[in-house]
């Protein structure tokens, strides 16, 4: 994209020197021609000023065309930018909202395993023997294991989710920018 204006610029810079080459030619051409006579000095003036206007003309439309593709790219780099701006404002929300759904969920599971343990202790205040506070424990011990893991495998897996939804919204912009960036520069 960038290479293009900086082309239309160096045709319009040589096309504007070119009307005033012109311009000067026709000039001379009118200076020689009004030694001979005045009518032709008159047609040759008249013909180097429409040969001077063309080409101004040609010149400033060039000039024209050139400011339009700058203007173009400015918007165009502004609209991505807006869009890079509201991918990441996206992934944020999506990722605070996560977090604090996890948080939540660890507060549970912290919850649960607390009241385990207290269902535990109060079955262990009233053992009889120390064969039954060995067993008590031990199923304890099993269970709490048991539901930590499981948990902990929940809580992971939640984790990751959020992760790859919370990256979607600026993967989906990574890929527009290699789409759109790894387009030839004519095109």
């Amino acid at each position: 994209m960038a290479a293009e204006p900086k082309a239309e610029t160096k045709r319009g810079i040589a096309l504007v020197a070119n009307s005033q080459a012109a311009a000067a030619a026709a000039a001379t051409q009118a200076a020689t021609a009004a030694t001979e006579t005045p009518a032709a000095a008159k047609a040759a003036m008249d013909e180097g000023a429409a040969k001077a206007r063309m080409t101004m003309e040609q010149g400033m439309q060039q000039m024209t065309k050139t400011t339009e593709g700058f203007y173009k790219a400015a918007e165009e780099a502004a609209e991505f930018g807006r869009g890079n701006l509201e991918a990441m404002t996206k992934a944020t929300q999506m990722l605070t909202a996560g977090m604090q759904d996890l948080g939540k969920q660890y507060v549970a599971m912290s919850q649960a395993i607390t009241e385990h343990a207290m269902e535990s202790a109060k079955a262990l205040s009233g053992v009889k023997s120390l064969k039954e506070a060995a067993d008590i424990q031990a199923a304890f011990a099993k269970a709490s294991l048991e539901r930590t893991m499981s948990e902990t495998a929940k809580l992971q897996e939640a984790a990751f989710r959020l992760a790859e939804q919370a990256g979607a919204p600026l993967a989906a912009r990574m890929t527009l920018a290699v789409e759109k960036f790894s387009k030839p520069l004519a095109a």
